[in-house]
């Protein structure tokens, strides 16, 4: 309960101590003053002496009009005394009235008829000074007129967060008149707003009393309900004289057009990066589908939520790519990624294999125009053209792909493809920015795609010109058995120039050779085939090896400077040996039965093409069982490794009980060369076999 039994507002703290005066009535200094059915004061207020001077001893019995009334204005007062008293009507007004010091005051009256239980009568007199009472009502008009004509929207909430009262700039940014919102929480307002954040924030307000200032939200209110805006919202506890919480007030102002401003600048920061990322990303090696990987993921999820690289299947092919009206696009998959979509991916076509996109799809549509399709809102409809199949349609719909973008990859002048496009996480439709950082994220891939096929192309060319000059089988010679391996360098790499030969000479003696032209390319592979031809020559001749090396040197030195290495080893059966002559390769390894494997001690000799220097020829015992090992640097130099390190490597695995040729074969390139090793290898493995009784 509070003072003289009038109940105390729910929460509300009983005050502490003495009550000091407050309120409105207190900044009037409102006096009271009871007059009996004669004119006589019968009550006088603390007020009343400080408004008009006279103590309550020297007021109290005494009659009104003639304490306080100047002459001239007696009549009127006593009539309007007599109208209040007869006819119950109160009366409101100003008047001079007559101070104890002698001045005079402007007073205003409110003066209304008491009756008390036995039936006697009085006047209640209610005054204050007049120029006070302008002045708290210019004070309260132009509090009034800040709030009513203020651009700014005001509100305050009671400490329950319902609207107490709004001006009219807040009506307007609602779109709600206030009326409707007096009562009612913001969330049955505006219930397109994040509430919670903002009630969080304004019982923060009421508990600590600490102002929030300049906070933004984003959010659609009925006044323009198909655009978001921007508001700055500040927060602040209002409290009554005694300190009583009675609420929350909010200023609201519109900073649309500051945050679009932001957004868009934040937004161009990002593209900015996200370009001179893809610049640092994209194309790294020239590998095809290394390329369209990286594409795709440059593109999620800073763009998009799902993205695929398809190439036109005619491209791969080497065949040009126009499409007729009604002719079906016929794709090749290079790469899909998706950020947290596993069914989207689930529905796109797997890398690998080739796709058939209808004449009426969008990404068929997208490469026979050469232009972007784009669908901001995509329906059922849209999805149907978007997919392959229907049942890839439904997987889409599933996922929840609400806005579709298909751009075409164009690299001098022609159509390789399409970067496909799809948001499901990200609540923005594609619109026209995105389009143009889509088609420059694509014209910059298309390029480096573009460079990655014909290196391809040519890489293939190469590679094939120098499978044809290698031997496909070696041939079967006496006294040996022989595997033999060539492994192309990575996908990334040239093809290089290295071979193997196994040619059969008379008297059942075999040369073995293994060599390595310095270079890559057709060139490289042509140089080499040029080598193995003169070296079959030069061996029906039956030279010394280090006498045909020598002829080698001479023949590489005019074939444009070119330098190479090779190892050329004749096998005698007769003499259960071998005659081996170095031109700066790395040595071959010895096997024999019951001992370790060894790399033999050669003279290394210079490459050829160097010139004018002698090579030598070192004889090793080859008994049966005995195997050697001949291979380029392929095999064993890395650049993270010593190359003494690769060669005991070497050792260790040929170190094992004797198998097949073939497996040893496989397992040194599977042990040894990685599928991205920049270098080719050429491998050649013969074992002595026992001679027939």
């Amino acid at each position: 309960m509070g003072a003289a039994g009038i109940p105390a507002p729910e929460g509300a703290e009983p005050p502490r101590g003495p009550v000091r005066p407050s309120g409105l009535l207190d900044e009037l200094g409102m006096a009271s003053v009871v007059l009996d059915a004669e004119g006589r004061i019968v009550l006088w207020s603390p007020q009343a002496e400080e408004l008009f001077g006279y103590s309550a001893q020297e007021a109290l019995g005494q009659y009104a009009a003639h304490l306080m009334i100047h002459e001239q204005h007696a009549d009127l007062v006593v009539k309007l005394f007599a109208d209040v008293m007869e006819t119950g009507q109160s009366w409101a007004g100003a008047f001079p009235i007559r101070r104890k010091d002698g001045g005079t005051t402007l007073v205003e009256f409110r003066n209304m008829r008491l009756l008390d239980d036995h039936g006697d009568v009085y006047a209640l007199g209610l005054c204050a000074d007049q120029s006070t009472v302008r002045r708290l009502e210019r004070d309260v008009a132009l509090s009034t007129r800040m709030i009513s004509q203020s651009p700014t929207g005001l509100a305050v909430l009671d400490t329950e967060l319902r609207y107490v009262s709004v001006n009219p700039a807040l009506e307007r940014m609602n779109g709600v008149p206030a009326e409707e919102h007096v009562g009612r929480k913001i969330g049955e307002v505006l219930p397109h707003l994040d509430v919670n954040r903002f009630e969080a924030a304004a019982r923060e307000v009421l508990r600590t009393g600490r102002p929030l200032v300049d906070q933004h939200t984003v959010g659609r209110t009925p006044a323009d309900p198909d655009a978001d805006h921007a508001w700055s919202v500040s927060l602040y506890r209002l409290e009554d004289a005694l300190g009583t919480v009675l609420g929350v007030a909010s200023s609201i102002l519109d900073v649309t057009e500051q945050h679009l401003a932001t957004v868009e600048a934040e937004t161009a920061r990002r593209r900015l990066a996200l370009v001179a990322d893809a610049s640092a990303r994209i194309g790294t090696t020239l590998d095809l589908d290394r390329t369209a990987r990286e594409l795709a993921d440059v593109a999620v999820p800073e763009l998009a939520d799902v993205a695929a690289v398809d190439l036109l299947e005619a491209v791969v092919r080497g065949r040009p790519s126009t499409l007729r009206p009604t002719e079906p696009a016929v794709m090749h998959p290079l790469a899909v990624e998706a950020s947290g979509a596993p069914d989207a991916l689930a529905a796109a076509d797997p890398p690998g294999q080739v796709a058939r996109y209808a004449p009426d799809r969008l990404v068929t549509e997208c490469v026979r125009t050469g232009s972007p399709v784009l669908v901001a809102q995509v329906g059922p409809e849209d999805l149907l053209r978007i997919a392959r199949s229907p049942e890839a349609a439904a997987l889409l719909a599933r996922v929840g792909v609400h806005s579709y973008l298909a751009v075409p990859l164009i690299a001098r002048g022609e159509v390789l493809g399409a970067l496909d496009l799809k948001r499901v996480h990200n609540p923005e439709p594609f619109g026209e920015d995105d389009l143009l950082l889509a088609r420059e994220l694509a014209a910059r891939a298309a390029v480096q795609i573009d460079n990655a096929r014909w290196y391809q192309d040519a890489r293939n060319t190469a590679l094939t010109l120098q499978r044809s000059l290698l031997p496909s089988h070696p041939p079967v010679t006496g006294g040996l058995e022989v595997a033999s391996r060539y492994q192309p360098a990575g996908a990334t790499a040239e093809v290089g120039g290295d071979w193997f030969d196994v040619i059969p000479l008379d008297e059942g003696k075999t040369a073995l050779v293994v060599g390595d032209v310095m270079g890559s390319g057709i060139t490289a592979a042509a140089t080499m085939g040029r080598l193995r031809t003169a070296t079959n020559t030069l061996a029906s001749l039956d030279l010394d090896p280090a006498r045909l090396l020598e002829h080698l040197d001479r023949i590489t030195e005019e074939l444009d400077h070119s330098i190479a290495t090779c190892v050329y080893a004749v096998h005698d059966p007769r003499l259960g040996q071998c005659r081996i002559a170095n031109a700066g390769h790395l040595p071959p390894v010895r096997l024999r039965p019951g001992r370790p494997p060894e790399l033999l001690e050669l003279p290394t000799g210079a490459p050829l093409g160097v010139g004018g220097v002698a090579f030598s020829t070192t004889t090793v015992d080859l008994a049966p069982g005995d195997r050697l090992v001949l291979y380029t640097d392929g095999l064993v130099e890395t650049r993270q490794h010593p190359l003494d390190e690769r060669l005991d490597a070497l050792l260790d695995l040929l170190d094992s009980p004797d198998g097949p040729l073939e497996d040893i074969c496989d397992l040194l390139l599977r042990t040894l060369h990685q599928p991205d090793n920049s270098d080719d290898v050429a491998l050649l493995i013969a074992r002595v076999q026992t001679p027939a009784p």
